[in-house]
């Protein structure tokens, strides 16, 4: 099929923006995309006049405009997911005063879909739209497990099991095995595997038909959350997991 290159390359300077690269002057997007600033300044002028890009009037440097925002919302309105978690989310934050969230996966990567920030909860790498490791994180480990044997051979072809910290899972036959063991104890943890001092467990929602839709999580600091506490907030948490997949229509025994 063929593609429409004017599309093709609008979207792809769009995804020059990340949360480490919030503006680019025309140059840095020109040389990027290895396109003449001409030709760049044409796409950006058409994506500035539907909202999606915007340029500050001092510095001159783009940055991604408010519709995309606006859409964002309107896309997560729509996911029932989203919806049918929010309170359980919530309830286990106030439980417990962590910070929780709502993880689908998208390609190979896990993407948090929600987020509630807890009382105690001094976290702050999550955000609501970041992609997160499979084999480092414990939401990974849960959309990971609970699939098919060919989905999971696809998963991983070719995966890039990168070392985040001195504990991360770096092979393929290591992780199969730790997808074995989250299928067997029912939730998965991640501990001190994506990042230093912080100690994560999830679990899976399943919808009506005992696929697994999205996971639930719960993270902590080592430091103020001792085994004993984290084995009891892991309780609450498939409590409120199992909450989520009876309101999707899911019936059977977790």
């Amino acid at each position: 099929m063929p593609i429409i290159q004017a599309l093709d390359r609008a979207l792809k300077i769009m995804d020059l923006f990340d949360e480490y690269t919030t503006e680019l002057k025309i140059t840095e997007i020109s040389a990027r995309m290895e396109l003449h600033k001409s030709t760049v300044h044409s796409l950006l002028k058409t994506l500035q006049m539907h909202g999606y890009i915007n340029q500050d009037a001092e510095t001159g440097k783009y940055k991604l405009g408010l519709k995309l925002l606006e859409k964002g919302q309107l896309m997560l309105q729509s996911l029932d997911i989203r919806t049918a978690a929010r309170k359980h989310l919530v309830a286990l934050s106030e439980q417990t005063g962590q910070t929780t969230h709502l993880v689908i996966l998208d390609g190979k990567e896990g993407v948090y879909l929600d987020k509630v920030e807890g009382e105690k909860a001094a976290i702050r790498y999550s955000r609501i739209g970041r992609r997160i490791s499979l084999h480092s994180s414990a939401v990974g480990k849960v959309l990971a497990a609970y699939r098919a044997k060919d989905e999971v051979d696809s998963l991983l072809r070719n995966y890039q099991f990168s070392k985040i910290t001195d504990v991360t899972i770096t092979s393929k036959d290591a992780f199969v095995n730790e997808l074995n063991l989250v299928k067997h104890q029912g939730y998965s943890i991640d501990n001190e595997e994506n990042e230093p001092g912080v100690r994560c467990a999830a679990a899976p929602i399943f919808e009506h038909n005992g696929s697994i839709v999205a996971a639930i999580s719960i993270s902590t600091l080592v430091s103020t959350v001792d085994d004993s506490l984290f084995k009891a907030y892991i309780a609450l948490l498939q409590k409120e997991a199992e909450a989520i997949s009876l309101t999707l229509g899911f019936r059977h025994v977790l």
